[in-house]
């Protein structure tokens, strides 16, 4: 009779195992099922094809100024995760431009705030000339936004051979906030505008008349400018989100400079 007891015990306590494993199995599919539709959670996102992202939450909430990618067209969404792929830190090796953010963003973000420009404009500098002073193109742009001198005169900036405002991190941000937003009055869409900022708005107006298409993502756009918001759109991303793109230095900082609370004395 013990025996019989021992036994039945014993393949009650077997069957009570087996289902606890069971279950601990089926969870820990869950789990991992969940996380790998979250690629920001792990940091492997550039790891994952594009099949495997288009789909994610994360995927859909790319955006630039509120104005979403148009998810559906594999083109699009393919030179997306490129752009991503592309300002990654594994390919930059980005610390002193995720040194420079933390140094400037705040305050260009603040006065673009001022004149009702959205904060994803501050993204501009770092893609225009990296945030560093001096810089200045074949053509003659110059400066954190890289304003021709006719642009920046326009806009109330003092450039002559005794001083360039372009070089002068508020008076050029105030005069690139005055800009963006006399382009939004003729174009009404913030990406339009940023791709006016780089091709200047009488050649983008020209391609949208021609082509009779008013959405950037599907307008066909020299290679600088096609690609312009994708970059900045990108460079956000790994400012924002950097532990996700393989950055993993300071980035409590980098975080609190993107909400307004960094202080020069943080570091």
């Amino acid at each position: 009779m013990i025996k019989k007891q021992l036994l039945c015990f014993s393949a009650v306590l077997l069957l009570v195992l087996i289902s606890k494993l069971y279950a601990y199995r089926i969870a820990t599919n869950i789990e991992t099922s969940a996380l790998s539709q979250d690629p920001l959670s792990q940091g492997v996102m550039l790891q994952e094809d594009i099949a495997n992202i288009r789909n994610t939450p994360y995927f859909a909430s790319l955006n630039f100024a509120d104005e979403n990618l148009p998810l559906g067209d594999q083109q699009i969404e393919r030179k997306m995760m490129r752009y991503l792929k592309e300002y990654s830190y594994t390919k930059r090796r980005s610390h002193l431009l995720h040194n420079r953010a933390l140094s400037a963003l705040p305050k260009v973000a603040a006065i673009l705030r001022e004149y009702g420009i959205p904060e994803d404009f501050k993204y501009i500098p770092l893609v225009e000339s990296g945030l560093v002073d001096g810089t200045t193109s074949h053509r003659g742009a110059s400066g954190y936004w890289q304003f021709m001198p006719s642009t920046a005169r326009a806009f109330g900036l003092r450039v002559d051979a005794n001083v360039d405002d372009r070089h002068h991190i508020e008076k050029s941000t105030i005069a690139a906030a005055k800009y963006i937003k006399a382009l939004y009055h003729e174009f009404n869409s913030w990406t339009l505008v940023a791709a006016a900022f780089n091709i200047g708005e009488g050649n983008l107006r020209r391609a949208i008349d021609k082509q009779h298409e008013d959405n950037y993502f599907r307008l066909k756009l020299n290679r600088e400018t096609g690609s312009y918001v994708y970059k900045l759109i990108s460079v956000k991303e790994i400012i924002e989100n950097p532990v996700a793109f393989g950055y993993r230095k300071q980035n409590h900082l980098l975080a609190d400079a993107m909400t307004g609370t960094w202080e020069p004395n943080a570091l």
